[in-house]
């Protein structure tokens, strides 16, 4: 008794779709800290995605009033899209804490690598350690974020898992020859 069919390209769609969707989670969660970090610091909003894209791409917001739109959408797709890395490690096999400790890793990493490349925030070896405290919880939040929701949208219907320790039972029955 087959509970469903393996098919590769599927599950590749299947762990990016929840992937992406995980990300989208994370990222309104790590926009949330970012607000309650904010209010309490009295920091400003950050400038890095806007500044980055814009190198990177080559275009710019035509004025000021469109820097905050563009920044966001900037922070949304890019956070989005790291979800669907997760979906890849939870389709390697990855899973759990072991996934969110690994994701947390090559995001925040990502982070500290690019952002001095493209002249946004100075090396992580010339910043205050409170900023880089609070940097570090920030992307842990959408680490966490992103592996719960990815998780839960990974661990199969209530039917797909009662079909599958049904099918257990019986290969356990026809292993001691019943």
């Amino acid at each position: 008794m087959k509970v469903h069919e393996n098919n590769a390209l599927g599950e590749l769609a299947g762990a990016v779709g929840k992937g992406l969707l995980a990300g989208l989670a994370g990222t309104v969660a790590i926009t949330i800290s970012q607000m309650i970090e904010m209010k309490i610091t009295g920091r400003e909003p950050s400038d890095a995605p806007i500044k980055v894209a814009s190198e990177i791409t080559g275009i710019a917001p035509a004025d000021d009033s469109e820097k905050e739109k563009v920044s966001n959408g900037v922070h949304f797709a890019y956070g989005t899209s790291w979800g669907a890395v997760r979906g890849l490690f939870g389709l390697a096999g990855l899973k759990g804490v072991p996934a969110t400790l690994v994701h947390f890793g090559a995001i925040w990493a990502t982070e500290l690598i690019m952002l001095p490349k493209y002249d946004v925030a100075p090396p992580v070896d010339e910043q205050e350690p409170k900023s880089v405290a609070i940097d570090a919880l920030h992307h842990a939040v959408y680490a966490i974020a992103t592996g719960l929701v990815y998780d839960a949208l990974d661990a199969g219907s209530d039917r797909e898992k009662k079909l599958t320790k049904l099918n257990m039972l019986i290969k356990g029955l026809k292993f001691k020859g019943y």
